[in-house]
């Protein structure tokens, strides 16, 4: 009998194709499905990530912090604050943490990236905690 449950989907929201194909690799070696999409067609309205989230339900968003960091941030916060992303767990990457960090202080992680493998690894972790952390709000709905 074929298991029933999927594995968990993972959004990787990145503008730098190269690091969106490294991160997409290793997350789908990891037991992840992934869906992309470049965060400047989002904000130009080129991607309806409302419509995205509703499609792909993902269980973990890896969403990465660009310059001007502060635009950058209150970007992050108006997506969370919308539907569906509400409540949904996120991984924020960024190839300038300490620069991000100074903007978003200690009230979350942020995760270097450079293409060092040990970066990657550390994002694949955190992906696989968050994914554990709680349930999407699809699934709470369905309790």
């Amino acid at each position: 009998m074929p298991n029933s449950k999927r594995p968990p989907v993972v959004a990787i929201l990145n503008s730098n194709d190269d690091l969106v194909e490294l991160l997409r690799n290793l997350l789908e070696q990891a037991g992840f499905v992934t869906v992309t999409g470049h965060i400047d067609d989002v904000r130009r309205g080129n991607l309806d990530l409302v419509n995205f989230v509703k499609q792909h339900q993902p269980n973990v968003i890896v969403y990465d912090l660009v310059p001007p960091y502060d635009r950058s941030w209150t970007y992050l916060h108006l997506l969370r604050d919308s539907e569906p992303l509400r409540g949904r767990p996120f991984v924020l990457t960024s190839v300038n943490a300490a620069r991000a960090r100074e903007v978003v202080g200690n009230s979350e992680m942020v995760y270097e990236i450079v293409g060092k493998p040990l970066d990657l690894d550390q994002v694949v972790t955190a992906v696989k905690e968050a994914s554990k952390a709680r349930p999407t709000p699809r699934a709470k709905a369905l309790r």
